[in-house]
């Protein structure tokens, strides 16, 4: 009973309400207005992934999901098993539902990560030649087809002669009788066909009158040559009937062997609209997915910027005033929170709130608050929120909450109150209850005692409580039991109103003394009544005030940090942007320049090989050699980059100097003289360290001069005597790229035995150990009479050119 109690002061309905008008079909709204809360929270977070579901699956769609076609078909489906026949409309209906719900699955089973959807509809059947047969039958008037048998085919075509015939007869006898009829008209009386004939002339035209005007001036008769055509038409037409009848019931005994299918067909529909509404509801309303959370697990309720799904919906549709949230953050420790503060400043609101945010996420709804959204898996929630007093069953106000909150306590099941030993229960079950005014309409003292004797039972019987008060005495439990937590409603004294928001921590103060002196209350009389209070109670009214204008300041600063935070977000943002399109810009211009240089080389190298083909055609002569010499240099001066242009030298850092780093962004001092390997030490503010020369500049952009290591002196060389120039081939060059020292003496000594003339020894750059092996052998082996580094265009300082003897 108090559940019910519960979601009734909490207006449930009203929701539900609102919900049903987010349904697609009418089947969905019947069940949204109805809308069954879960027993566990297994049901609750199945509902949650259907809702998160469908809000992926229309973020995708571009129209929503449709439920076009789906009608609540669940009666017919019973007079159907009931061997009752069913008539074209419902026929009908049953056919477009079938459509309908195959569309919902083929939609479902076209789209990725959607599990729960996925598995709701894989046992979903259509049965889409019962739909075909069904529209071969009737047509879109709901009518039975001429094509339903040959039987009723054969049947319309004498129905038809038959008309043919007697609206032949009767069109003769409005020729011949002309005078005698009213106008020239045949019309239908009772499935007969008639014509109108004059009163006083019924004579002219003997027949059956069927039906009289409203003055009697004309009688529409039914003349006696068509009477036999008459009786026999209405004998053809009931034999359509029957054979019309005949052929639905055959269609309504298919659609009986297939009633328990077309069942789930409709639980199914029904199960997405749901999930559908809730979405649809959960969007318009601006909410997020909750997370259930275990609150022995040390987690804390986080509900920020909650908002009132009514008053949302009071503010969109009926012009209501603007909704401000509240905040809602309950540490794991806490089962009680008492909320103070004026009336009319939003302690109801809050706890309705609250209770209505518990309900939604039960039932699979978002929550209206900001992400993210934890709250427990409550198994009741309880409130005992308003006036219950009753003239009828004389209740007092103070009467009607003990009754209410009696009835809760039963409902959280009976326990010894543990009041005074230290006891601190587990709650279970896992409830919320919401409390409002506890304690009031008796006396104040006593009022005060039973209040804290409930909230201190609650502490060990419930998940959590949250209870608005009027007594001072509950502000106090937060410092004697760690599980008490203080809030108030924040009051603004200078437009004497509530601002709605509440604040944690501090309890509210009493400001029935200040708004009675600004309404205009005498001040001697203020001043009286606070002597009454007490000095006491003024002083630790000023802490509160003190407490709430500390807070105030802390809220300013954090909502000007919250700014500036934005600013540097959205700067980083757009210096990230530059940054991107500019290296963006240089990989496209260095992909383009690598482009043009490999296009130059095999340019180059073709050229190259059309030199080397023309001499490698016969023996080649001094002068053919000479001109192929000559080709080559200037494909080379064609290919080869120009060489930049030295930098100008610039200076020289001295101990003293200021230069600046810039890789580092910094202007530093420097303490030590660039040594023979181009290093510095240099010192800005209180840091030492280490530079490349090349990596400073000085401080009007002059790079310094490179330090040139005294290099020694090569040893003397004999010139290569004046003979044929030498020509590179495939047969005088050497790839030793990959290869190791030893292995590469080796395969030289074979090489150079052989030779005849100068080879061309590739060993590439990496370490230079390479390199390096190889000169060390070149000036041992005894056939060699000097060796030089190619041209650049050749190789450069990758290949060597030995001189053989």
């Amino acid at each position: 009973m108090i559940q019910s109690e519960t979601l009734e002061l909490l207006e449930w309905h009203r929701l539900c309400q609102h919900l049903a008008t987010f349904a697609a079909t009418k089947l969905g709204a019947t069940a949204a207005r109805h809308l069954k809360i879960p027993d566990s929270q297994t049901q609750s977070e199945q509902l949650l992934e259907q809702t998160k579901e469908v809000y992926q699956l229309e973020s995708r769609l571009t129209t929503g999901l449709s439920f076009e076609g789906i009608q609540d078909i669940g009666d017919s489906l019973e007079r159907a098993e009931r061997s009752g026949v069913l008539s074209g409309d419902e026929l009908l209906a049953i056919a477009t539902t079938l459509a309908g719900a195959r569309s919902l699955r083929r939609v479902i089973d076209n789209q990725e990560d959607l599990p729960i959807l996925t598995e709701l509809v894989a046992d979903l059947r259509t049965y889409p030649e019962l739909e075909q047969e069904i529209h071969r039958c009737i047509d879109e008037r709901a009518q039975v087809t001429d094509r339903a048998s040959q039987k009723l085919g054969e049947i319309r075509t004498d129905l038809r002669r038959l008309r043919t015939q007697i609206t032949q007869k009767l069109q003769n006898i409005l020729q011949a009788k002309s005078g005698a009829v009213q106008e020239q008209l045949i019309t239908q009386r009772s499935d007969r066909f008639v014509i109108p004939v004059k009163a006083p002339q019924k004579d002219a035209i003997p027949g059956i009158v069927h039906d009289t005007s409203t003055s009697g001036a004309t009688l529409y008769v039914e003349p006696n040559s068509v009477v036999p055509l008459g009786n026999q038409l209405r004998q053809i037409i009931r034999r359509e009937q029957a054979e019309e009848e005949a052929i639905r019931r055959i269609l309504t005994e298919q659609i009986a062997a297939v009633k328990p299918d077309l069942e789930r067909l409709l639980a199914i529909a029904t199960t997405l609209d749901m999930a559908t509404a809730r979405s649809r509801y959960s969007y318009w309303l601006g909410a997020n997915p909750p997370r259930f959370i275990q609150r022995e697990d040390s987690e804390t309720i986080t509900l920020r910027n909650l908002r009132h799904p009514l008053l949302v919906w009071q503010q969109q549709h009926e012009q209501g005033q603007p909704v401000v949230p509240v905040d809602l953050l309950i540490d794991p420790l806490i089962r009680v929170v008492t909320i103070t503060g004026p009336n009319t400043g939003g302690k109801t609101v809050t706890l309705k709130t609250l209770g209505l945010a518990a309900l939604m996420a039960k039932v699979g709804l978002f929550v209206p608050a900001r992400e993210p959204v934890e709250i427990p898996w409550f198994e009741q929630v309880l409130a005992d929120i308003g006036d219950e007093q009753s003239l009828q069953q004389s209740l007092s106000t103070f009467s009607g909450h003990i009754r209410r909150i009696s009835r809760i306590l039963e409902a959280l099941g009976n326990g010894d109150l543990g009041l005074g030993n230290g006891e601190k229960e587990i709650p279970n079950p896992q409830s919320l209850v919401l409390l409002d005014e506890v304690g009031a309409g008796t006396d104040p003292v006593e009022g005060s005692a039973l209040a804290i004797a409930l909230l201190q039972y609650l502490a060990n019987h419930a998940q959590l409580t949250i209870a608005t008060t009027h007594f001072g005495e509950l502000k106090a439990l937060k410092y004697e039991d760690e599980r008490f937590e203080n809030a108030s409603v924040e009051f603004d004294e200078s437009t004497l109103s509530p601002t709605y928001r509440l604040l944690w921590g501090i309890p509210g103060r009493s400001n029935a003394l200040t708004i009675a002196l600004r309404l205009g209350l005498k001040p001697e009389v203020v001043q009286q009544a606070k002597t009454q209070v007490g000095e006491a109670t003024d002083e630790v009214n000023q802490v509160i005030a003190g407490l709430e204008a500390q807070r105030r300041r802390q809220e300013t600063k954090a909502a000007e940090a919250q700014v500036l935070l934005q600013q540097t977000e959205r700067l980083y943002k757009e210096v990230s942007a530059k940054a991107a399109g500019l290296e963006e810009r240089e990989s496209s211009l260095r992909a383009s320049q690598e482009i043009a240089v490999q296009q130059a080389i095999a340019q180059a190298k073709g050229e190259i090989a059309q030199v080397i083909r023309r001499l490698q055609k016969g023996t080649p002569t001094a002068q053919e050699a000479q001109q192929a010499t000559n080709a080559l240099n200037q494909i080379g001066q064609q290919y080869q980059p120009a060489t930049p242009a030295k930098p100008k030298a610039g200076f020289m850092p001295k101990v003293g100097d200021r230069i600046r780093v810039p890789k580092l962004g910094q202007i530093a001092d420097v303490i030590a003289a660039p040594n023979e390997d181009g290093e510095l030490s240099v010192r800005f503010g209180l840091m030492k360290m280490t530079v490349k020369l090349q990596d400073v500049e000085s401080l009007d952009g002059q790079k310094p001069e490179p330090v040139v290591k005294a290099k020694p002196a090569p040893a003397p060389v004999t010139p290569p005597p004046q003979s044929v120039p030498e020509i590179r081939t495939s047969q005088n060059t050497i790839d030793l790229r990959g290869k190791r020292v030893a292995d590469a003496e080796y395969i030289l000594d074979k090489a150079i035995s052989e030779a005849t003339g100068p080879v061309w020894i590739i060993h590439g750059y990496g370490t230079g150990k390479l390199r390096q092996g190889v000169h060390t052998f070149l000036q041992q082996h005894p056939r060699v009479n000097n060796y030089e580094a190619a041209e650049q265009a050749d190789g450069g300082t990758g290949v060597t050119i030995a001189h053989i003897k």
